[in-house]
């Protein structure tokens, strides 16, 4: 019998610039596959982004063994690049900067019901 796969739990947060809302929730409406695929590809499982007023809070899972090297590969698709060219300018950091320069901000998870 194999071991259990190791699931890592991320939470995020950013804030909607209020006159980019409605453009967010559009392209979000239609994600990209290969946005998606590339995601998949990295590890990445469950993937959500929430909405309430103009904060957004996104959870994924983690059931790779290097995070922080399936991020990087993420970030060195050039179809996700793309994406993020039209994103982007819709967010903006509304939680103290743990990231440098990242406008999504890390959550600290305090409880978890397993």
């Amino acid at each position: 019998m194999s071991a259990p796969r190791r699931v890592e739990r991320h939470a995020l947060v950013v804030g909607v610039r209020p006159e980019k809302r409605e453009e967010y929730l559009r392209l979000h409406s239609a994600v990209w596959p290969q946005v998606e695929q590339t995601l998949r590809d990295a590890n990445i499982t469950n993937y959500s982004i929430f909405i309430v007023g103009d904060m957004l809070f996104a959870y994924y899972e983690y059931v790779g063994d290097d995070h922080e090297a399936d991020l990087a590969r993420v970030g060195e698709d050039p179809v996700t690049r793309e994406w993020w060219t039209h994103t982007d300018p819709c967010q903006v950091r509304i939680v103290e900067e743990r990231i440098p320069g990242a406008r999504w901000q890390p959550l600290d998870e305090i409880w978890h019901l397993p």
